[in-house]
């Protein structure tokens, strides 16, 4: 049987500009992910807290367990994104992906310590599922050139910030004021109120899933060979593309640095503002996991001004490989900028300091985490061969698994070392990668292959 001639592209129209001068599905992609970041970071703001508070592990213990979820639930990314691109496809995916979610927080809800493992265990398999492909379907809802994609992935960045300071305010007030479960409970309605705008909302999303439906699947095959244009091609990429792929790692490696320093706020540096700093602004008691939502706070603040920049600047804005060498140097900074209050604290024990310590912290980190986190999510999107796309934001996620891993790991420090030793070693890692990203920025440019 011959094959089936392939499916002609969807006729162009007009563009659809209905969600703030973006196509309207923008809309629902930005509230799915709203309620998934609420559940996942309302949970990460008390989950160390819960474990060497209520279930007795010590640091080091604590820490290994948060940075195992983590890091797994960022590094199932890969495959969701493998399963969406050869069988599910990504809005199957992503509906999937969403519903074990929601059935693990539920699970965390019960008190029994298997359910506890349990529940982080669905968590991670929804979250492989549903991360990777939704970040696809968003960059999908745009044409190939059309200007307007990097402002889209920024309004989506808001709408995970929104999540991630809302659910730390609700859900983390709940656990640490009421009841550690019911925080576990209000993390799984988020995600469900996600899912069900999702499905209702699904038909904005039409014409980003036609479009994903004709991109080439990936083909199993070694293979090489030559394209009508002449230009050879080995496991079915062309040159260019493997160019692109290795520019990619390069924005691979530093983001892994990056999210090492920027995800201890959900390990080492939540349990220093639970220990070291006072809980106490204009006489109210604030639960510590609230600091986790300081960050998201800064992103909504200083989201619409970067954005702003980088359109001021026109053609003098600096390159996607700059914007990380920066992001890492600002966020080895807030580490610096710690220091003294560390010192004050081993000089004197017992002693807590200013919240404002932690707050300007991640103001610095912030600097950082709009340098990188959503140029690089733009970039790989555009880097990525089409086939493969999937899998290659499945690789991006993975650079956030190995900085969860290394962040858990590091919370095993905050009581058994000085903590200015851990502040330094951080500071100095993160500092020196990024002298190194500077000089090789012009390299990497070439890589990319005109693409920014």
């Amino acid at each position: 049987m011959s094959a089936a001639a392939p499916a002609p592209a969807p006729a162009a129209g007009p563009r659809d500009t209905s969600f703030f001068g973006h196509p309207r599905g923008l809309s629902t992609l930005f509230f799915l992910e709203l309620w998934e970041r609420f559940s996942y970071y309302g949970m990460r703001a008390f989950l160390i807290l819960y474990m060497v508070h209520a279930l007795g592990f010590d640091d080091a213990h604590g820490g290994r367990v948060y940075g195992n979820y983590t890091s797994a639930a960022w590094g199932a990314a890969i495959f969701g994104g493998i399963i969406a691109d050869r069988w599910l496809g990504q809005y199957r995916s992503v509906l999937l992906g969403g519903i074990i979610i929601a059935l693990g927080h539920f699970t965390l809800a019960f008190h029994p310590l298997p359910f506890f493992y349990a529940g982080l265990s669905l968590i991670v398999i929804g979250t492989g599922l549903l991360k990777p492909n939704v970040s696809g379907i968003v960059g999908a809802l745009y044409e190939t050139a059309d200007e307007r994609r990097d402002a889209g992935f920024s309004i989506f960045y808001m709408g995970i910030n929104s999540g991630a300071f809302l659910g730390p305010i609700i859900a983390g007030y709940l656990a640490q004021k009421v009841d550690w479960h019911i925080g576990f409970l209000c993390a799984g309605i988020g995600m469900t109120l996600g899912l069900v705008q999702f499905v209702l909302h699904r038909d904005r999303l039409r014409p980003a899933i036609e479009r994903l439906a004709q991109r080439p699947k990936p083909v199993p095959v070694v293979q090489t060979a030559e394209t009508e244009g002449g230009e050879t091609t080995f496991l079915t990429l062309t040159g260019v593309e493997w160019k692109r792929i290795a520019a990619m790692g390069f924005f691979f490696l530093g983001a892994a640095v990056f999210w090492g320093a920027y995800e201890q706020a959900g390990s080492s540096l939540n349990l220093f503002g639970d220990r070291y700093t006072t809980l106490t602004i204009l006489g109210y008691h604030f639960p510590s996991s609230w600091y986790v939502a300081v960050q998201a706070i800064f992103v909504i603040l200083l989201a619409p001004g970067f954005a702003w920049l980088w359109i001021r600047l026109g053609k003098y804005e600096p390159s996607t490989p700059t914007k990380f060498a920066a992001g890492l140097f600002f966020v080895g900074l807030s580490f610096l900028f710690l220091l003294p209050a560390a010192y004050a604290i081993q000089a004197s024990p017992g002693l807590r300091v200013s919240p404002f310590w932690l707050v300007g912290c991640y103001f610095i980190q912030e600097l950082a985490e709009l340098s990188i986190s959503p140029v690089g999510l733009s970039v790989f999107t555009k880097l990525s061969p089409v086939k493969l796309v999937g899998m290659m934001l499945g690789v991006w996620f993975l650079a956030d698994a190995i900085g969860n891993k290394v962040a858990g790991f590091a919370a095993g420090f905050i009581s058994s070392a000085p903590m200015q030793e851990l502040f330094l070693t951080v500071a100095g890692v993160c500092i020196g990668a990024s002298i190194i990203a500077f000089a090789l920025v012009p390299p990497v440019k070439k890589l990319m292959g005109g693409v920014r």
